[in-house]
């Protein structure tokens, strides 16, 4: 059965994830009509010239009026704040959800200010690239990628099946998961590591015996990736951190143990320790592949901008 297009979808924030819901769902006619909301004089103006909404909203409030669903497209820690911010606008009826990369933070934060006629079910897309802002998106970074939803108690089951129905038609596969346990998944799989590049990065551009200039002209494939993953948006990782607290602090001591045992190995010659772990570790690669979540061609930076990684949605403008 074909996707009934929703008559109005607002976009509140026009960063990588924003942008290139837009342009999925002008590609797919999936909604008559985009409002936008952005920060930022510029963001606002450089929507409209990219065509990415057809009316551009200095105020959040004035861009979900008469809205049939609404996106929250911000950093985790700006959902609560907008979603006081537009909730006497909402239309009954509406659907509110989000695309943060923590999820019970977010439904702490925004169900207060959610109308009890208005339906507000969480979600997650994990699509991403290192680049921000209206002109980093394109239609198919959904593509062959999850969604998870994390609908509340009492959510109305044939909400919850429109809003699968919309992500399915933006290319996504589509989960429904409890959000405690999306927030313990996502902080392995992609908040942890995110965390690690973060680090090594700043690591190797403190040391006083190699030079940053050494850095650069010598970066192997791995320390390149690492870079990559550490050109993210600033604003958006601070506010998982802080919202995902716990989950990544538990995960940071099982990592530490881990890497404690890779240190003994490697200080006692226990090649066999460590042939073990890397044989592990090179089996999940393949199957990351097996699922079609990558491929095992290597581009060593030099592909296109749009390459896909498993970072979180972008900053709010």
């Amino acid at each position: 059965m074909a996707f009934a297009p929703f008559e109005k979808v607002a976009l509140i924030g026009l960063g990588l994830i924003g942008s290139s819901l837009s342009h999925v769902m002008r590609r797919e006619k999936l909604a008559t009509s985009i409002s936008g909301h952005a920060r930022s004089a510029a963001t606002r103006e450089r929507a409209m010239e990219l065509g990415l909404a057809d009316t551009m909203h200095e105020h959040a409030a004035d861009a979900v009026r008469d809205a049939d669903l609404v996106v929250l497209c911000v950093p985790v820690g700006a959902c609560g704040p907008v979603a006081e911010a537009i909730s006497k606008a909402l239309k009954p009826g509406a659907i509110v959800t989000d695309v943060g990369s923590v999820k019970s933070a977010v439904i702490r934060e925004v169900s207060p200010h959610i109308p009890g006629n208005v339906h507000f079910v969480p979600g997650h897309p994990i699509a991403g690239t290192e680049y921000s802002g209206p002109d980093s998106g394109f239609a198919s970074l959904f593509e062959n990628r999850w969604c998870i939803l994390t609908p509340l108690g009492g959510t109305d089951a044939d909400v919850t099946a429109r809003l699968t129905a919309f992500w399915k038609a933006c290319g996504s596969n589509v989960d429904i998961m409890d959000a405690d346990h999306h927030d313990r998944v996502l902080s392995i799989t992609s908040h942890l590591p995110q965390l690690i590049a973060f680090n090594i990065v700043t690591t190797a551009a403190d040391l006083e015996e190699v030079t940053q200039q050494e850095v650069i002209k010598y970066s192997a494939g791995g320390f390149r990736d690492f870079t990559r993953l550490a050109a993210s948006d600033p604003t958006m990782w601070r506010d998982v951190y802080l919202n995902n607290k716990q989950a990544v602090l538990e995960l940071l001591g099982r990592f530490s143990e881990d890497m404690s045992a890779l240190q003994r190995a490697i200080r006692w010659g226990d090649g066999d320790m460590l042939f073990d772990t890397f044989t592990r570790a090179r089996g999940i690669r393949q199957r990351i592949i097996e699922a079609g979540q990558d491929t095992d061609e290597p581009d060593f930076g030099r592909g296109s901008q749009h390459s896909e990684t498993t970072a979180p949605a972008d900053g709010r403008d």
